[in-house]
């Protein structure tokens, strides 16, 4: 038996702990640069604005509605998600961190206990210990849970749970999901689906599964299995390793000089290093991108990208950054002005495994001196930051000034640095 905890328009929920004026009021919370909507409150859907719809086509709804717009806070958001999880793992013998808002929650040996209280209690824990609400689905396997979690924020009488524990609830329910609803069916085979006359989640659970490992494969023929009450899909207890991680950023406004792009490229390597550490784990490729905007003249549109192998695995930030700046000079074309720039590092290995490296058979120190050194620097800025807030200790060259992306409408910091903590006067 498998549980989906998924947080209710969870960017919006975490402007809302810390601003409780803006309960039942619409809201919307924009992507990079102030662009598109990525939340938006239940109130916000009601009066028409869709997911992925560019602001400044909406302001007149906006203002006509009053509605409050923030510029999204990551890091407020992925503390906050932290914060739910931990929750849940108390609640829980095993958990599967699906997104940054939902996780599966492992409830084998639970069918002694009653799900409905269960749910309701694991509820009310993340609401009081976090502020952030939450919808639970309940299943036989994670893609019924998956379905039933849907219904359960899309039915308002079911009071955010829903729970499909045996076969019967499980099929009344598919016939009210449609295909393209189905987690694992993208757009494509639910448009294949339809082409064949199935229309519902359970018209495909009934459909003949040679047909269906045929037409779908591998992947639809699990999903199928799943919606039949057979659990194919396991618990994610270890996630497997990245094969890259990738930090980029469309500007506010084109960027033309190489100092600028330097302090973005510097900024983007940072990002990439500390996600490397965080993870344990070092890379031995780098790549910088450049790009200006597809919508440019002809003659003034540029795309750049240009690889560099690290003589040693690495996961500093000072080593990256090194590379990251030869790779921008290299690409650097004068005379235009770039919309995007990032940095991607793949050839990821465990940083507590050996370094390979292209080393002299008479080479005995898998690491070079200055990679021990920077090592041991790396854990200090770690430790610096985590105190007292990411960003409070860079690198000379990590500067923002120049390039900053667009954030008009930024909330604190309330969770992750200290001049933004709220205080409380007695």
């Amino acid at each position: 038996m498998f549980a989906l905890v998924d947080c209710n328009n969870f960017y919006v929920s975490c402007e809302r702990v810390f601003n409780p004026g803006l309960l039942n009021k619409p809201v919307v919370v924009l992507s990079n640069n102030d662009g598109c909507f990525i939340a938006r409150s239940e109130e916000a859907k009601a009066i028409g604005l869709a997911m992925g719809d560019p602001a400044h086509k909406n302001r007149e709804l906006l203002r006509k509605h009053n509605v409050a717009v923030y510029s999204a806070n990551f890091p407020l958001y992925g503390d906050m998600s932290a914060r739910v999880m931990k929750t849940l793992e108390t609640l829980a013998p095993d958990l599967e961190i699906y997104s940054i808002d939902e996780c599966f929650l492992d409830l084998s040996g639970f069918g002694k206990f009653n799900l409905a209280d269960y749910a309701a209690a694991t509820r009310k824990t993340v609401q009081r210990n976090t502020g952030i609400p939450v919808s639970i689905g309940i299943g036989a396997t994670k893609t019924i849970a998956k379905a039933a979690n849907r219904m359960a924020k899309k039915n308002l009488s079911l009071g955010g749970v829903c729970i499909l524990a045996t076969k019967e609830t499980a099929r009344d329910a598919l016939d009210v999901i449609a295909v393209e609803h189905i987690w694992g069916i993208g757009s494509q085979y639910a448009a294949l689906l339809h082409k064949h006359h199935i229309h519902t989640a359970r018209e495909f659970a009934d459909a003949p599964a040679n047909w269906v490992q045929k037409h779908l494969h591998i992947t639809g023929a699990r999903v199928q299995q799943e919606l039949n009450g057979h659990s194919c899909l396991p618990l994610e207890l270890v996630q497997p390793r990245k094969q890259s991680i990738c930090t980029s950023r469309s500007f506010g406004s084109l960027v033309s000089s190489h100092e600028d792009l330097g302090y973005a490229i510097a900024h983007f390597t940072s990002k990439c290093a500390f996600k490397l550490r965080k993870e344990n784990s070092r890379a031995s490729l780098l790549t910088v991108f450049l790009y200006t905007s597809p919508f440019a003249e002809k003659e003034k549109r540029y795309r750049g990208t240009r690889t560099f192998a690290l003589p040693f695995p690495s996961n500093s930030t000072i080593e990256l950054q090194k590379a990251a700046q030869l790779l921008l000079d290299s690409l650097y074309r004068s005379g235009y002005g770039y919309k995007k720039a990032g940095v991607l590092v793949s050839g990821i290995t465990d940083a507590k495994g050996p370094a390979v490296a292209t080393l002299s058979l008479f080479d005995s120190d898998p690491l070079p001196q200055n990679e021990k050194q920077a090592m041991k620097l790396m854990e200090t800025l770690d430790a610096v930051n985590s105190r007292f807030g990411q960003g409070t200790l860079r690198t000379a060259s990590d500067n923002i000034s120049g390039w900053k992306q667009r954030q008009e409408k930024l909330s604190p910091h309330y969770t992750t640095r200290w001049s933004d903590i709220i205080e409380i006067h007695a």
